[in-house]
């Protein structure tokens, strides 16, 4: 049987999310990348409710980024947003959840900007 390249990703979305779980005191920072935004959602998978989310769609950090939604430095900042706004809720260890994609590129360069800006993961 062939895989095309969702497929595949499902896989290996479904086997990460078998070992991670969220939960209030470490809830799951979940990311999002398509093709042209990224989003990132802190959730409690035992409330199966979302904490704090942040993505390039939001108004206040679309008027930031001008334009450039998919690129290393918007996906940077959606991981400094989602980190503050974590922070903001007391939320400071988190489970970093890649979503089936490589650790490489913008799901790298947001994991690197919320770890500066305070999340521990």
């Amino acid at each position: 049987m062939k895989y095309n390249r969702r497929q595949l990703r499902k896989k290996r979305q479904y086997r990460i999310r078998r070992k991670l779980h969220g939960t209030a005191d470490r809830p799951r920072l979940s990311v999002f990348r398509s093709h042209q935004h990224i989003y990132a959602q802190v959730i409690d998978d035992n409330q199966q409710h979302t904490l704090v989310s942040a993505s390039t769609v939001d108004r206040n950090l679309r008027q930031t980024l001008n334009a450039a939604t998919r690129t290393c430095e918007a996906s940077a900042e959606v991981g400094k947003v989602v980190a503050q706004r974590a922070l903001e809720q007391g939320i400071e260890q988190v489970v970093f959840d890649r979503g089936g994609n490589k650790y490489h590129g913008r799901i790298r360069s947001l994991a690197e900007a919320a770890r500066e800006a305070g999340l521990n993961f």
